[in-house]
């Protein structure tokens, strides 16, 4: 019988303001299995970037907020781009 982790690895790439937010760009987490982006978002105390426009990316893809995560996954936090 063989029993499934509860937690998986993923790595969180962050750009712009978020990465500042965070304190670096890249980083290895352990978190629940199941968990989708927006949770993992909101775990990370990002979730006012959900209303300012955040787009994410899973394994280089852009995908919605409520893909579920995978182990060994790749999520990619990219805050929308300002300029003039």
């Amino acid at each position: 019988m063989t029993t499934e982790a509860s937690e998986i690895q993923v790595a969180v790439l962050a750009f712009g303001q978020v990465a500042e937010r965070l304190g670096g760009r890249r980083h290895q987490l352990e978190v629940h299995r199941g968990i989708s982006i927006e949770d993992l978002v909101r775990t990370l105390g990002l979730e006012e970037w959900i209303t300012f426009g955040l787009s994410v990316a899973l394994n280089g893809e852009r995908c919605p907020m409520d893909t579920v995560l995978n182990e060994a996954c790749e999520v990619a936090l990219l805050p929308p781009v300002s300029g003039g």
